[in-house]
């Protein structure tokens, strides 16, 4: 997918009703998750990523810094993300409990 034309989101916009269910893209462009929900304000918050699993099922989460994300709007209007780790590097990371 190429993202050059999507609009990224402003920080006001970083809300949970905005982020949530967002389809995170790796750094090769590979759906390697979905946002859960989100911690904290939207300056120094985190995103809890469902890695994995199946039509939600046998997910891992885990939580990231939401500056480590690059939210953006396509063409639609839908909310995505870009980060620069892998689906591995985030399997690798520890499980988020809440």
């Amino acid at each position: 997918m190429d993202h050059t034309n999507h609009i990224r989101l402003s920080t006001i916009e970083l809300t949970p009703a905005v982020l949530e269910g967002a389809i995170i893209y790796g750094a090769d462009d590979e759906k390697v998750g979905k946002v859960d929900h989100i911690h904290g304000g939207n300056v120094g918050g985190m995103a809890v990523i469902d890695v994995g699993g199946f039509l939600g099922i046998g997910a891992k989460p885990v939580a990231v810094p939401l500056n480590e994300l690059e939210f953006m709007r396509d063409e639609d209007g839908d909310v995505h993300a870009l980060t620069s780790w892998t689906k591995d590097e985030l399997k690798a990371m520890p499980e988020h409990h809440d």
